[in-house]
């Protein structure tokens, strides 16, 4: 299992953060009918539960828009990654039906509320991840999206650079039809679903839908 650090800018701000780790050899493809359809439920049970104007209200969105206000970022702006999921089945967009492990993230996510890094293990850089903080000109490709202002978010950085926010992971180290091994970082910097759960349920989606084997979790926390 990889390594894992925080700035203590962000335990003070967030001192219950938990962070769930599922690491595994792994098969990626594109996404099969069967965990497409509980993509689907899943989705239909958000559209029924929120409004739109009350998503980010869920306690671990709410608590990541808190850290990302404390840090200087207007999470308006910057949406966590959960809750871009949640507003567009809210709104009726559905999801993109992209790959298996891409997807299994997503649905993890939307459900428990957290927003997560899922990673190539074999991209990054060392055996360690640090979570700091964004810096003014820090270089960042968000994927799909770009250059990405990350001054001011929560990222990991691996020993290259950064690698994931909770708004959006990087183009080096994302998913593709070739990942092997997957790095999985659940980030809670306020409790919703809990977190023994989440991880189990990564773990087990990662085997049904994406043949997972060497399966290892952890969860860090007292930081």
């Amino acid at each position: 299992m990889i390594e894992l650090n925080i700035d203590k800018r962000i335990v003070d701000i967030c001192p219950e953060v938990k962070i769930g780790l599922v690491r595994a050899q792994v098969t990626n493809a594109a996404t099969g009918d069967e965990l497409w359809h509980e993509i689907e439920e899943a989705s239909e049970a958000i559209m029924q539960r929120y409004e739109l104007l009350e998503v980010n209200q869920r306690p671990a969105i709410a608590a990541t828009r808190r850290l990302y206000k404390a840090l200087g970022k207007d999470p308006g702006r910057y949406r966590v990654a959960s809750e871009q999921l949640c507003r567009r089945v809210i709104r009726g967009l559905g999801l993109y039906r992209l790959t298996t492990l891409i997807d299994v993230v997503n649905l993890v996510s939307m459900v428990s509320g957290y927003a997560i890094s899922g990673l190539d293990a074999d991209k990054i850089v060392g055996n360690c991840l640090t979570m700091g903080v964004g810096e003014n000109g820090e270089e960042y490709h968000g994927i799909g999206r770009g250059l990405l202002n990350i001054e001011g978010l929560p990222v990991y950085r691996d020993a290259q650079g950064g690698v994931a926010t909770p708004t959006s992971d990087e183009e080096r180290t994302k998913f593709t039809l070739d990942t092997r091994c997957v790095q999985i970082c659940i980030n809670a910097f306020g409790p919703d679903m809990p977190m023994a759960d989440a991880v189990d349920w990564m773990a087990s989606l990662l085997v049904k839908y994406a043949n997972a084997q060497d399966v290892e979790t952890a969860i860090k926390e007292n930081f």
